[in-house]
């Protein structure tokens, strides 16, 4: 058999592993899915606008320059919202809950970019405490402008204070792309689907990961290589892991979490004002205003009554 033959028996046992699996759409292309290329390029056109002069210089109207980059962006996410549309139910199929397809993708998608373009101001208002934050929590900042063009924990809560809202206009596969492209940039992993408050701060960043249903609160303050992750993976009655369940900690107002630490489990609570010391593994709650350091004997958890968060150290 020649190269040209083996070439042509290849592509021929190629074909049936390539079967759409959406079987309620026969008819839609496999590649019909969103471009990576494009929804990284809406969100760099929507981190030009949150924080303008980032990438591009800052320009000398604003009002103009937000109206070209809106548009722009609107323009992008229209397109790459309809083509992920029908994995709603391609989903669904999977968790066996057969979700209705929608009739016109071009209205859905265009009511969600609609409702998502409304919530860009409360994005960069909480992006500006977010700043704030990282200035007040390190003192090797010597200005906004500083954290704003070199901080990673910053782009990676940028892009992911975007990622959450599409998250919540249950947009598929969109916000994931995003989050996991900030992923490799700046080697901060959250999952579009956590709930952040106000005022956050990932000092160095590197390892850091954030779990889909985690809950953390305002001015919390993390360190590199922290995981709020899960302890296991429930299965359905099939064999596939439950979906939409509290697997990942909440983390209450007022948190710092030092280098390497891991916390797990979607019961497990760090209650408000806590301190947990580096290189600690927590699978248990604590109180409000404690100090969680390791021992030989495991983790020790004391309530603190001093002011403020710091170690000594």
């Amino acid at each position: 058999m020649n190269t040209i033959q083996q070439i042509e028996k290849t592509a021929q046992q190629l074909l049936p592993l390539y079967v759409h699996q959406d079987t309620d759409r026969p008819d839609r292309p496999l590649w019909a899915h969103p471009e990576i290329d494009q929804v990284i390029e809406a969100l760099r056109l929507l981190s030009d606008v949150l924080f303008p002069g980032r990438h591009i210089p800052e320009p000398s109207n604003f009002k103009d320059f937000f109206i070209k980059q809106l548009k722009n962006t609107t323009e992008l996410l229209q397109e790459e919202i309809e083509k992920a549309l029908p994995f709603r139910w391609i989903g669904a199929a999977y968790l066996h809950d057969h979700k209705t397809p929608e009739e016109n993708l071009y209205i859905t998608a265009n009511s969600i970019v609609n409702e998502f373009l409304s919530k860009i101001p409360y994005i960069r208002e909480m992006l500006v405490e977010d700043v704030k934050a990282a200035y007040n929590g390190d003192p090797a900042a010597l200005s906004y402008a500083e954290v704003k063009l070199a901080y990673p924990g910053l782009v990676a809560i940028t892009s992911h204070r975007i990622a959450h809202e599409l998250y919540n206009l249950d947009v598929p596969i969109i916000p994931r792309i995003m989050s996991e492209y900030t992923h490799s940039l700046t080697g901060i992993d959250i999952h579009p689907g956590a709930t952040i408050g106000k005022g956050f701060f990932i000092d160095h960043g590197t390892g850091v990961v954030i779990g889909e249903t985690c809950h953390i609160g305002d001015n919390v303050k993390l360190y590199q290589g922290v995981t709020l992750g899960a302890k296991s993976f429930p299965l359905d009655e099939h064999g596939r892991p439950i979906k939409h369940i509290q697997r990942h900690p909440t983390v209450e107002d007022n948190v710092i979490v030092y280098a390497n630490s891991t916390i797990l489990g979607g019961d497990t609570v760090i209650g408000a004002g806590t301190t947990v010391a580096g290189n600690v593994f927590l699978m248990e709650s604590t109180p409000p205003k404690s100090l969680v350091t390791r021992s030989e004997a495991g983790v020790m958890i004391r309530t603190r009554e001093i002011h403020g968060h710091g170690l000594g150290i």
